[in-house]
């Protein structure tokens, strides 16, 4: 069987699962590590061997890893490959220089046999559609943190609660009505009317006029 015949009984049975799963986008991929394990019984069946080697090509100022996937038929030392780059990323936050590499060979290798036996990977981890999908869904989770709280206004009874400590608090001053009070609440809290109150908000006022009401109790 000549090689040629060889490589396409392996591309017709070579079974690679996407036996992994990324939870952030959803699906299923396969790895370099895992082509590997489906190729090896039919490497051994069909007497073949397979050598992944990277090399680094430098166009301009980036970096590719170029990895070849070299198919060699043992009983007639007949050779084919594939081969497929992949580029170094500048930096990434938690990676080392070699680590970026390292990521930058698999996905490399990675891509070689995927040529090499015609695998698909439509919804891999590092495609396109899983790298739009990750933008979108990012942008989306971007857009949905910026946007204000709804609001929810304070209860009766956080605002009766309020003006009972206003009322006692300016009973013990002689210098400063109920109103004055509500005047210097409003200035530093930032609010124009009673209704502007929200829930979050008459838990800080009450603790604020509770405290003012305490010292001056104490004094």
């Amino acid at each position: 069987m000549a090689v040629h015949e060889k490589l396409k009984e392996i591309q017709t049975m070579l079974k690679a699962p996407k036996n992994l799963y990324n939870k952030y986008g959803g699906f299923n991929y396969r790895n370099a590590e895992g082509i590997y394990e489906a190729v090896k019984p039919l490497l051994n069946k069909l007497d073949m061997t397979l050598i992944i080697s990277d090399s680094i090509q430098t166009v301009g100022a980036k970096n590719y890893v170029q990895a070849t996937a070299c198919l060699t038929d043992c009983e007639t030392g007949e050779q084919l490959s594939s081969c497929a780059l992949a580029r170094e990323t500048e930096a990434k936050k938690g990676m080392d220089d070699s680590q970026i590499t390292g990521t930058a060979s698999s996905y490399a290798r990675k891509y070689a046999l995927n040529g090499l036996f015609l695998l698909d990977d439509t919804k891999d981890e590092d495609s396109y559609e899983c790298r739009e999908y990750k933008e979108n869904k990012s942008k989306a989770e971007s857009a949905e943190s910026t946007q204000p709280a709804a609001f929810k206004p304070a209860t009766a009874q956080q605002i009766h609660k309020i003006n009972e400590y206003i009322m006692a608090y300016a009973g013990m001053c002689e210098d400063a009505s109920e109103g004055d009070i509500w005047n210097t609440l409003k200035k530093k809290y930032g609010f124009a009317k009673q209704s502007d109150i929200s829930k979050e908000l008459a838990e800080r006022i009450t603790k604020q006029v509770e405290a003012w009401y305490k010292k001056k109790k104490e004094a």
